[in-house]
Formats: structure tokens, sequence, C-alpha cells
């Protein structure tokens, strides 16, 4: 009960994860895996990381779960994720437009910790998103790298207009780019647990090895990855017959 005169200090326990997302349009996600995959076949794909995201986001207790995404792809990720998230157009093109628009949209002026995640590492233990959340609770920056240099989440209970910026974004520097800039704004940093998100044809492998041994981690990518080998060993048999 509130006594009189008793200052009553603001909430500091709300949590937000919001996932940086496309459209999964044929040619415009998952390009770098089209030494593997036909445009329509990253599509498709990305679609079931995504909605893999989306069920993993959900799973956490007491988190809003949102999407960032660009301006024209909201309708589209609207009608994907129905009651499931949020869906906010980023300001800017480009992710550092992106990851900058999180923390001003959902941070500014009130008290959150919140975590900009991507969209294709649905297969990422629940554990390490509830441990990033405790990091941030106890820092002003948490960060998730990558193991090719780059990062896979970034938190913060503050929105830092500078803390992103275009260079290094999406190469092996990204992650020791953001680091140079947290230093020079004084901020402190923690670590989740590093990982691998899904850019190239050797992740791809490595996902597919994975959730054949587990697929209910992320079962609609599990499912099309299934497929998707059956089908490309069809096609290296008929090719060996002909």
């Amino acid at each position: 009960m509130k006594r009189p005169n008793e200052v009553v200090a603001p909430p500091t326990d709300e949590r937000v994860l919001v996932i940086m997302a496309k459209a999964p349009r044929i040619g415009g996600v998952k390009t770098r895996l089209l030494t593997a995959l036909s445009p329509a076949e990253a599509a498709a794909f990305y679609r079931c990381l995504l909605q893999d995201t989306l069920a993993l986001a959900r799973s956490l207790a007491n988190t809003e779960v949102a999407i960032m995404c660009p301006e024209s792809d909201v309708i589209q990720l609207m009608q994907l994720a129905g009651s499931a998230a949020t869906v906010v157009a980023q300001k800017g093109e480009g992710l550092a437009a992106g990851l900058t628009s999180v923390f001003a949209h959902f941070v500014e002026g009130r008290q959150r910790r919140v975590i900009a995640f991507n969209s294709d590492s649905p297969h990422l233990p629940r554990s390490v998103l509830e441990g990033a959340f405790e990091t941030l609770a106890a820092h002003d920056v948490v960060v998730g790298p990558t193991h090719d240099g780059g990062y896979y989440l970034v938190g913060a209970k503050a929105s830092h207009p500078t803390l992103f910026a275009a260079d290094g974004m999406g190469t092996s520097s990204a992650l020791e780019s953001l680091l140079s800039r947290v230093r020079a704004l004084k901020l402190s940093v923690g670590f989740a647990d590093p990982f691998y998100d899904i850019d190239v044809a050797d992740d791809l492998t490595r996902l597919a090895a994975e959730l054949r041994l587990a697929p209910a981690r992320a079962p609609r990518t599990a499912a099309w990855l299934k497929e998707w080998e059956v089908a490309a060993a069809r096609l290296r048999t008929d090719t060996e017959d002909l």
C-alpha cells in the first residue's frame, strides 16, 4: 500500500524484443545464399526463419514483441505477424537507420530494456535471450557477437543516436565498429553468448544438420530444410543418371 507522500519509482523491468526484419520478397532477402538457393527458395526460407523467430520471441514471458522494418514492408509484415507483434516503420534506409529507430521509438522517455534481434536466428536458445535481458539490467549496452565479426543482437536502456553508423554494417568489422562507438560514448557493455546467423551457404548446411537433430528449436525452418535437402538430393541423382 502506498504511504502518504511516498514517491513510487517507475517500473524498470519492462522488456521489449524488436526483430529487425524485411518482407520475404523474392530477390530481396538472403541474397548471399543464392549460391545454394534460388531467389524463390531464399524468400521461402527467410519466411520460415522469420516465423520461427517470432515464435521464439513470443515464448519469452513479460516481454513486448515488435518488428522494425522498412516502411515499404510494413503491410506485408503486419499480415505475416498477425497479432504476434507490433510492426513499426523505421526512419531512414538501411540497418544502421533501423537500429537507431528501434531505440528512438521504444526507449526514449521510458524506463525499458530494449533488445534488437536479427530475424534469422530462431535456433538461438531462449536462455540466451533471457540472459541478454539480465545482462542489460546491469550495463548500458548488451551485444551478442557472431562468429564472423558481426552481432546478432544489441540492446540498450536509452537512445544513443550516434551508436550506429552505416560504416561496417554487414561486414567482419561490424562488431568492432560498434564497440568503438560504445567506448567513445563511455557506456558500459556486457555480452551475450557468441552465436551464428544464416548468411552464407556454410551457415545453411550447419543449420540443417543441427535442426535434423532438434527440429523443435525452429519447426518451420526444420521442415523447409528437410524438404529442400530431399529435393536437392533427388536433383543430384537425376543429374548423375543423365
